[in-house]
């Protein structure tokens, strides 16, 4: 797997991007030229997608991050949704490699992986749309792409991977767990029965990890999932509500505004401007 390695504060610069779905299950992803970098993020079905090199298989909560100076082509046909986002760095600040270790003063992110936090890297997307829409101002394009590309690093993919820690492993399990079940009322008690651990244990444990309570971070898992709902869906606060788990809206909103400091639909507001395309 290819591995691209950046220096600390790579000159990003954004061309442009979007949400994808496809029209029919028989569409395929176009031939081209690519000439910038690509970056995909899965947001439901496959994505059958080759370079000159290799053939990628991208799905749902997985993201593809392709470079330039090769042929782009679909090679199956699929049903999917994704974000894509195209940009630039200048080649003498990135390397491409197929092993290396992360170093002080480099991010290094792989060409595919799993996000752990993908509502995260979508509401960033819809920023930036909403920005690119409403200001056209080319400096805070670009601060928000390397905000993406930053998150895309943050969440720790390559690290994860090559993890010998096992402390860090079961806490990446645990929240990846709370993450897949964020719109359950799945309680402590149930994980720590699921993971082989004393309730108070895992509390502990998991507040020294993360430096938040165990409850506080499935509220916040719950809030990131309504985020990314209210930013690109058209559902109501209440099935929004009863999709996150909660059983009433207000109930809700005061959650809601608990974790972001605004109300659902101030929030909602905040994003008006969705752009979809159907290539």
């Amino acid at each position: 797997m290819k591995l691209i390695n950046l220096q600390e504060n790579p000159s990003i610069s954004y061309h442009w991007c979007g949400k994808f779905e496809s029209p029919s299950p028989e569409w395929m992803h176009l031939t081209r030229d690519l000439t910038d970098f690509e970056l995909f993020i899965m947001t439901e079905g496959t994505l059958y997608i080759a370079n000159s090199l290799k053939q990628h298989v991208v799905q749902k909560g997985e993201f593809l991050l392709m470079h330039p100076g090769s042929m782009q082509y679909g090679y199956k046909q699929s049903s999917c949704s994704f974000y894509w986002l195209h940009f630039a760095i200048p080649r003498e600040e990135y390397r491409l490699e197929t092993a290396c270790q992360p170093e002080d003063h480099r991010l290094v992110i792989p060409e595919k992986g799993k996000t752990p936090f993908p509502d995260r890297i979508i509401v960033l997307m819809k920023q930036l749309q909403d920005s690119d829409k409403l200001y056209h101002n080319s400096r805070l394009n670009d601060a928000l792409t390397g905000a993406i590309f930053h998150e895309l690093y943050s969440q720790g993919t390559f690290v994860k991977e090559n993890a010998v820690n096992r402390q860090k492993q079961i806490y990446n399990d645990i929240t990846d767990f709370i993450i897949y079940h964020a719109c359950e009322n799945i309680r402590v008690s149930e994980i720590a029965a699921y993971f082989g651990y004393n309730e108070k244990y895992l509390s502990t444990f998991f507040k020294k990890q993360a430096g938040i309570s165990l409850k506080q971070f499935m509220l916040q898992a719950k809030m990131d999932v309504a985020k990314a709902e209210l930013t690109d869906t058209n559902h109501t606060i209440l099935q929004i509500a009863y999709n996150v788990g909660f059983s009433d809206a207000h109930n809700f909103t005061n959650s809601f505004k608990k974790v972001t400091g605004l109300t659902p639909s101030a929030y909602r507001n905040s994003y008006a401007k969705r752009a979809l395309f159907h290539v």
